[in-house]
């Protein structure tokens, strides 16, 4: 990592997504990502937004501000923001902001049911748009910190997973895929945009 310059802001780095473990109840029923989910977006051109706030840009691949790797966690990011972002690099100092989330379409997905009757959605490909550090994720597994040069990060990174997030075992039926898709199509106006 090249260390940076002294007046440019620190390094915004996380997960925007943490592989295989569920996000919270979305209207009906819990999601988690397979690894290699993100793999065909990787060289798109993504932006780094915050709280998805298409006018609050943060970084961007085409610009190099803002660089994406799958890797054995989720989906990690680095973000070289802006002079204009310093508000938003000391709420995530502060801890104030220490998660993150995305905006996606869903290419493939599979539907399971866990033993206790939840519907989990299975994201295997997706199209991404957008990572942003936000005030409230759908997986509160996902992180964000800052650091200056080769520092440290000043808030961690790497995910400690709560029990209540990892996936739930769970077994398949033909009569809960159909349950879980009748929901979805219900849903599906909601939910183009969730991660």
């Amino acid at each position: 990592l090249a260390r940076r310059a002294e007046d440019q802001q620190p390094m915004i780095a996380g997960y925007a997504a943490v592989f295989n473990t569920l996000s919270v109840d979305l209207w009906g029923f819990r999601e988690l990502i397979a690894p290699g989910a993100f793999a065909g977006s990787l060289g798109d051109d993504v932006r780094a937004l915050w709280n998805h706030e298409t006018g609050i840009v943060l970084g961007r691949t085409k610009s190099g501000t803002l660089r994406l790797a799958e890797d054995a966690v989720g989906l990690a990011i680095e973000i070289d923001p802006p002079a204009s972002a310093a508000n938003y690099v000391e709420t995530i100092e502060r801890g104030d902001v220490d998660q993150m989330s995305f905006a996606f379409r869903t290419l493939e997905q599979t539907w399971d049911e866990d033993d206790e009757g939840v519907l989990i959605r299975t994201l295997l490909k997706v199209k991404l748009y957008e990572v942003s550090p936000v005030t409230f994720p759908a997986y509160p597994a996902t992180s964000v910190g800052v650091r200056s040069g080769q520092q440290d990060l000043v808030y961690g990174v790497i995910p400690e997973i709560p029990a209540e997030f990892r996936r739930a075992s769970h077994s398949a039926s033909n009569k809960a895929a159909e349950l879980a898709r009748a929901r979805y199509a219900q849903r599906q106006r909601h939910l183009q945009l969730i991660g």
